[in-house]
């Protein structure tokens, strides 16, 4: 039925590639597996010797040791590359080629160490020893009848707390400074006086010609506007621009 729907020639590798399997109607898409006959049978042969109580008592059967026997696998030694170099630049070689070559036909082995690497693997410990952690000693049981251990936190918790406020107390009294000279004057500084404008000894005793002022107060008091307002401005006499920057 299947060759009668195949276009074209059916070849066996269309039948054993899944990509050109075509599925069947109602079945599963075959995955080309080739299967053996019917009467196959699956698994491994076991073979039981079973001879009774005469072979079990006659024949004892015992596991061959590694290290004993020609069945023992054999570890080849390494090769002894500093033997090698060195008989090497004794012999004139110079370049990394010709090392290469005396290294290939040349073989200096490693000298085997006594002892089995099993041995120098695992050591041999007295027969006292004890491993593992040794057990913290346990409580009292008065101590968890007393609920000792909220006690002994809330004891820690107000020693911690009393040594808090001793540092702050310490600290307060450290930063009490005596008044100084220096200090006082700090705080409340003299008004200086306005020194007099400076006159030719000849006008001195002459008045101005031009008062613009209203009265002496209000002179005064557009001078200490004046004198207020210097610091921002430019110049030694403070007269200058606007100091912005």
């Amino acid at each position: 039925m299947e060759e009668a729907t195949q276009v074209g020639v059916v070849r066996d590798s269309m039948r054993v590639n899944p990509l050109l399997i075509r599925p069947t109607l109602g079945k599963t898409r075959s995955k080309g597996s080739s299967f053996p006959g019917p009467d196959f049978v699956y698994g491994a042969v076991t073979t039981v010797n079973d001879g009774g109580v005469a072979e079990a008592i006659s024949h004892w059967r015992t596991a061959a040791s590694r290290s004993s026997g020609s069945g023992a696998r054999t570890r080849r030694v390494e090769k002894n590359f500093v033997a090698l170099n060195r008989e090497g630049v004794k012999s004139g070689l110079v370049t990394a080629k010709e090392h290469y070559q005396y290294r290939s036909t040349h073989d200096i082995r490693l000298v085997p160490s006594k002892g089995s690497s099993r041995s120098a693997a695992h050591p041999r410990f007295p027969p006292d020893v004890t491993f593992g952690m040794s057990t913290r000693t346990s409580n009292p049981v008065w101590e968890l009848l007393q609920y000792r251990f909220a006690q002994s936190w809330l004891e820690e918790q107000q020693a911690q707390d009393r040594m808090l406020l001793e540092r702050r107390h310490k600290k307060s009294q450290l930063g009490q400074i005596r008044e100084t000279r220096t200090t006082l004057l700090r705080k409340c500084q003299p008004t200086a006086e306005p020194s007099a404008l400076w006159k030719i000894p000849r006008f001195q005793k002459v008045g101005p010609a031009l008062d613009t002022f209203r009265d002496p107060e209000a002179r005064k008091r557009a001078f200490k506007a004046h004198f207020s307002d210097s610091v921002a401005r430019r110049g030694q006499l403070g007269q200058g621009t606007y100091n912005v920057n």
